[in-house]
């Protein structure tokens, strides 16, 4: 795992030249095929965490190239980050994963989503249901004070083929405990469960499996998800919201969004 390289890194601070840019202060790769950087943010933005925005670089006609890329930063941090795979052939990705500090993103300032507090109604335990980089959004969302001030627990499970892939959200959950604005809030609510699909771990498995045959409310001590005490954030890919959608449906819950608070909500912004 590669330490993160930061402006101090490069020589000198590239000029602003693209329309809505940003300026990278660090990036770090995870993996042969996720990094994470961070980048300046606009004077005016502000969000709620968990949403997200569009950002992109410019193609060689001159036109933006965009993607959604959800905020991983919780909304007081003073610069944005985000996490995202690397994608060979992908557009953009091709591209991004190769941006150094002193470079420029593009990054428009209107922040949106459905994976926010206030698309839920209040209730006892959130969980946080995530695959891949879709533990985005919750990465905000677990450094967000107003999380661990509306709910008693918090479940953060992350989902992924192999063990390196689990780092990002390893790495984050531990800080927290020394983190001096929301580690004294943390300690004893927040509960992460790592899984992987492929390679061996300690925790094997799809979390939709240990949802189904109870492993999951099992190995926490926690009771079966209910309506009157439970809520729910999903993340991922098509056919884990799919399934997710289904699994918590059985249970009684019902999707929510910001016009319509429920117990659960899904974000779609990222699947095809």
């Amino acid at each position: 795992m590669n330490k993160p390289m930061t402006l101090s890194d490069t020589q000198t601070k590239k000029a602003v030249t693209m329309p809505d840019a940003q300026t990278v202060t660090s990036v770090r790769h995870w993996t042969d095929s996720l990094f994470s950087f961070r980048v300046t943010r606009p004077a005016s933005l502000r969000f709620r965490s968990g949403e997200f925005v569009m950002i992109g670089l410019l193609k060689e006609d001159g036109r933006p190239l965009l993607r959604a890329y959800s905020i991983a930063s919780p909304n007081w941090d003073d610069e944005l980050e985000f996490y995202s795979i690397k994608v060979p052939d992908g557009p953009l990705t091709s591209r991004l994963q190769h941006i150094q500090p002193g470079d420029q993103v593009i990054l428009r300032p209107k922040p949106v989503g459905t994976l926010v507090h206030d698309a839920l109604l209040p209730g006892k335990r959130l969980y946080m249901f995530a695959t891949g980089t879709g533990i985005a959004p919750f990465a905000s969302l677990v450094r967000d004070p107003e999380t661990f001030e509306k709910f008693e627990q918090v479940i953060l499970t992350h989902t992924c083929r192999d063990v390196a892939d689990l780092a990002y959200g390893r790495e984050l959950v531990e800080g927290l405990r020394d983190d001096p604005l929301i580690g004294e809030m943390v300690a004893g609510k927040l509960i992460y469960y790592p899984t992987t699909t492929r390679e061996e771990s300690p925790r094997m498995g799809r979390i939709t499996d240990h949802l189904r045959d109870g492993t999951l409310a099992r190995e926490l001590g926690l009771p079966q998800i209910s309506v009157a005490e439970d809520r729910a954030m999903v993340c991922g890919s098509i056919g884990l919201n799919t399934d997710l959608k289904e699994i918590l449906e059985g249970f009684g819950l019902t999707e929510g969004a910001n016009s319509e608070p429920a117990e659960y909500v899904v974000e779609k912004a990222f699947v095809g």
